[in-house]
């Protein structure tokens, strides 16, 4: 299901023998669009401290109780390689960490978890062939430095710019709630199409400027205002999707890369043939 990053802040963050602390913020991937970090405010059971919590470490959203659920021991939360969540994060620190708690390295493969299209606890088999290539990683990882993650928070407020002018500002992430794929960026339209919300896939993006706090979209203003309204009280599920998608004439992210590339080469195709002259109106002008 898809899920709102904003809704999921201030969630109760629950280990095997109690709470460790509540969800502050988010860290994503800027190049596979994934939320690979939920970012944790120990409060007062570790004051001070903010810790990171993979999605692999998650056992279950209580959505209800505004609660998560845990695979980890507070002893295990405590004991997570320090971090400084205000600066960059390292390919090496990943390291450290994934290898602290045993999990594998999304990077390692083509899947969004590496392996996997989801967050899961490895084999014994990846485990062992993840620790083999552990020193390899390491030295690509000094080469690698930035690890290319994003804080949701700071995202929060970015401008957006389509092609024709401003769209408006980021006011959240939706998520895929199976595999923590980010699926919309949440644009808050309020500056230029007062009190409405449209939806930007990170497919569309065309870059992100860090240093001027925007994001440049490949969509016209006029092609989202005309789309199916976005109401933030209600669930986007596939059916609402696909009509958002297709009002767009953008395959949806659902579909396999030859079926979208398909596609986009039949839209590309019809808008730029010419259209075909009427012979009835070619007799019927003056010689």
């Amino acid at each position: 299901m898809i899920r709102s990053v904003k809704y999921l802040k201030r969630f109760d963050i629950v280990a095997t023998d109690g709470s460790v602390g509540s969800i502050d913020d988010f860290l994503f991937d800027d190049q596979r669009w994934a939320i690979r970090y939920v970012v944790v405010d120990t409060g007062k059971w570790l004051p001070g401290r903010r810790v990171l919590i993979t999605p692999i470490a998650i056992t279950s959203t209580e959505w209800g109780e505004q609660r998560v659920q845990l695979s980890l021991t507070r002893d295990d939360v405590a004991s997570s390689p320090d971090v400084d969540t205000h600066q960059p994060i390292s390919r090496q620190y990943e390291i450290d960490y994934f290898n602290h708690y045993g999990y594998p390295y999304y990077w390692s493969a083509g899947a969004l978890w590496g392996a996997t299209a989801h967050p899961m606890l490895p084999t014994p088999e990846q485990l062992a062939a993840q620790r083999a290539a552990t020193r390899q990683a390491q030295r690509r990882a000094a080469a690698q430095g930035d690890a290319h993650l994003r804080s949701a928070t700071e995202v929060t407020g970015y401008s957006i710019r389509a092609t024709d002018g401003e769209l408006g500002h980021v006011d959240d992430l939706l998520f895929d709630d199976l595999s923590w794929a980010v699926r919309y960026l949440v644009v808050d339209t309020s500056n230029w199409w007062f009190g409405k919300h449209v939806l930007v896939a990170p497919s569309w993006v065309d870059s992100f400027e860090w240093a001027d706090r925007s994001v440049s979209v490949d969509l016209t203003r006029q092609s989202l205002k005309e789309a199916p309204a976005y109401d933030r009280a209600e669930h986007v599920d596939r059916q609402w999707e696909a009509a958002y998608y297709g009002h767009l004439q953008e395959p949806g992210y659902w579909i396999d890369e030859d079926e979208a590339r398909a596609i986009k080469e039949a839209q590309s195709y019809l808008r730029e043939e010419p259209a075909v002259p009427d012979p009835l109106e070619r007799r019927s002008r003056p010689r």
